[in-house]
């Protein structure tokens, strides 16, 4: 079975949804709605998959909200947070092997990101104030 039908496979038995795919170029977006993700990008790229959810826009540069984010980060199971190349936009982003992904090594990144967004919601909403 190719990379691209297994991670399908998987995010079904996860019971997420699939709003977009893309076999040709190894990309889903997906959501899962009670764990708060809408809207995350997953991409085959052997060997690795990639998987971003954008979480907010910094409008203003800030030394507090990126040290805060920064030291977030270290409490964070898996993934992290980064910024992409405009500086602007915050993404939850987390790289798995695809090779030898299990669906409970993609089960950890969705349970640590819905993690990250019941407990960090307020500090993110106050960030993208900003």
């Amino acid at each position: 079975m190719d990379h691209f039908q297994k991670v399908k496979e998987y995010l079904v038995d996860l019971d997420y949804r699939i709003t977009s795919e893309n076999a040709e170029d190894g990309v889903f977006v997906v959501e899962h709605e009670d764990n708060g993700i809408k809207n995350l990008v997953i991409g085959c790229a052997d060997p690795i998959l990639i998987m971003e959810q954008f979480l907010f826009q910094i409008n203003t540069d800030s030394m507090e909200i990126y040290k805060s984010l920064l030291q977030k980060n270290r409490d964070i199971i898996h993934g992290a947070f980064v910024i992409d190349d405009s500086g602007k936009r915050v993404i939850f982003r987390d790289t798995l092997q695809i090779a030898n992904l299990d669906i409970n090594e993609l089960e950890g990144t969705f349970n640590s990101l819905a993690l990250l967004l019941t407990e960090y919601s307020q500090e993110l909403i106050s960030f993208s104030k900003n």
